[in-house]
Formats: C-alpha cells, structure tokens, sequence
C-alpha cells in the first residue's frame, strides 16, 4: 500500500504546527517543525516512487531522488541546520536555542519548508 499522501498531509499538518508556533513566538520550535514538514514531504516523493528514505535531511532526500533544482536544494540546506541545534542547549555555547532564533529567521524557515511541500505536490499530483 502506498502511503505517500498521508506523508504528504502530515507535512501540511507539520507546517500548519510551525505557523502557530511563530505566532507564539517560539521561534526554535517554528524553524524545527519547518525542517520537519520539508523532510516529511521529502519523504512523500520518495514514497510515491516506492522508496523508502530512511534519514532526516531534506538534502540528501531529495538529491537521492532526481535533479532537484538549485533553489530547493538551497532551501534544502537551510532547513537540515534546524533539525538539532534548534532543540538542544549543548549545541550553542551558552543559553538555549531560544536564544539564538528570532521571528525573520523562523519566517525564512516556514517559507522555504511551503516551497518544499509545494516542489512534491506538483511531483505527486
């Protein structure tokens, strides 16, 4: 059974998660759910083609897949640096996350995680 559009909605659903969060002013949060919603529409192409991508960057996904073009490729990396440094402190060196993300930075994140889901739901139909 092909299960690429319940991946695809859930990276809607995940993008929807990381809007509410930068209404709120979680910024971390906002640029983590925007890194996830890519990697899980990443996954959806890669589902609709019956493979199965085992990983969490959106990158290597889509490269893995076909000529992804250099824009989403840019999106791409952007995204892969939001996946661990967002959500642990050991990672800067000092404060939390939450110190080092601001609202234009999680607004960049979502906009290029909508670019991403928007490139596969023109692969998928």
């Amino acid at each position: 059974m092909r299960r690429y559009k319940d991946w695809l909605r859930q990276a809607k659903r995940k993008l929807q998660s990381a809007e509410w969060d930068l209404q709120g002013g979680f910024y971390e949060d906002a640029c983590f759910s925007a890194q996830q919603a890519a990697e899980l529409a990443a996954k959806a192409l890669a589902e609709s083609r019956r493979r199965l991508e085992v990983g969490h960057s959106v990158l290597a996904i889509l490269q893995s897949l076909e000529d992804t073009p250099s824009e989403l490729e840019r999106a791409a990396r952007v995204l892969d640096r939001y996946y661990i440094p967002t959500r642990y402190p050991n990672n800067w060196p000092a404060g939390a996350p939450m110190d080092y993300y601001d609202e234009e930075t999680a607004r960049e994140a979502i906009a290029f995680a909508r670019l991403v889901i928007e490139y596969v739901e023109g692969k998928v139909g």
